[in-house]
């Protein structure tokens, strides 16, 4: 019953720093190993069978403006209490890969051993990393559809040459890491995204609103007490809570210009739905809501103004 913790993310320009923590318990997966020696379509597919089977696991989210503001050092250490935070399943022992024990001055801090390499020699450090890898990938890819230019999808932050070209011609954004050397002259000055980036950013953040509004609306009119509305913690986020006949619903909107874009259903994938439940489940436990029944739903938006094109439930 080892907690097996690893980060991902601590070099990047841009991004959040993500660790991953997971207790496989008796579960045995074949094949685990650093993440980084795995390809991005092995890698999807432990992501989902770790999940799955493991006994618990938690991720721990520092954005950039958190690295920022505390430092890279303090930032590991929170980012390793969150995700330890989120474990609900019985360990003996945790091992941290690494040489440091960012769990010192908690109460499990005694109980740490920190291992070099240990993504390689131990199965749940293994998939400690795998999962946060993940995680961290595809929350990169989401941001190219609202940095446009930025190619955040290939590069995930990391100061490549094409990263470095794309701040040369835009400038940074709430993304990128001022705290970091060579992005420390964006600090002092007023330099931000491209003018035409940040407008883009701000039409696809207004008609998000305007389309959750609608959904809103939607449910109360099919006879739904809305309970919360774009609820948020670090790690996650829930756009509509409602409550119907006992059952609660975590609904995620999604919005498009025109339905021959592939409509909002089109990005509900079961990664996506990975993400949904995880985020139920953190926002059932801040809310003690133990006793109800959760369901999982998507709604569809289209149009200017937006509409509502369906709602369904998620099995």
């Amino acid at each position: 019953m080892i907690l097996g913790i690893d980060e991902v993310g601590r070099g990047p320009w841009a991004g959040p720093l993500v660790v991953g923590a997971v207790v496989l318990g008796g579960e045995s997966i074949d094949g685990l190993t650093d993440s980084k020696k795995l390809s991005k379509k092995r890698r999807d597919e432990f992501d989902v069978l770790i999940r799955e089977r493991a006994a618990g696991y938690g991720l721990g989210w520092v954005h950039a403006d958190e690295i920022d503001e505390i430092g890279l050092s303090e930032a590991l250490r929170l980012a390793t209490k969150r995700a330890v935070e989120l474990v609900q399943a019985s360990y003996h022992e945790i091992i941290i890969d690494g040489t440091i024990n960012f769990l010192t001055g908690t109460t499990k801090g005694q109980y740490v051993t920190t291992m070099p390499k240990a993504d390689l020699l131990v199965p749940s450090v293994s998939a400690a990393s795998i999962i946060a890898k993940v995680a961290r990938d595809n929350y990169m890819a989401e941001q190219d559809s609202i940095y446009e230019g930025y190619k955040f999808a290939s590069h995930v932050g990391y100061g490549t040459a094409v990263h470095r070209a794309a701040i040369e011609a835009r400038g940074v954004t709430q993304l990128h890491r001022l705290s970091f050397a060579p992005l420390a002259k964006y600090r002092s000055t007023q330099e931000s995204v491209d003018p035409l980036v940040k407008q883009t950013m701000q039409q696809k953040n207004t008609m998000g609103t305007v389309a959750e509004e609608v959904v809103a609306n939607y449910l109360e009119r099919h006879d739904h007490e809305i309970i919360d509305r774009n609820w948020k913690t670090k790690y996650c986020e829930i756009d509509i809570v409602s409550q119907k006949d006992g059952v609660v619903y975590f609904t995620e909107v999604k919005y498009r210009r025109q339905s021959n874009q592939g409509g909002g259903f089109a990005a509900i994938t079961k990664k996506k739905q990975d993400q949904m439940t995880f985020a139920s489940k953190i926002y059932t436990k801040a809310k003690q809501m133990h006793d109800k029944d959760l369901l999982l739903a998507a709604a569809s938006v289209t149009g200017e103004p937006p509409v509502v094109e369906d709602w369904l439930t998620l099995d």
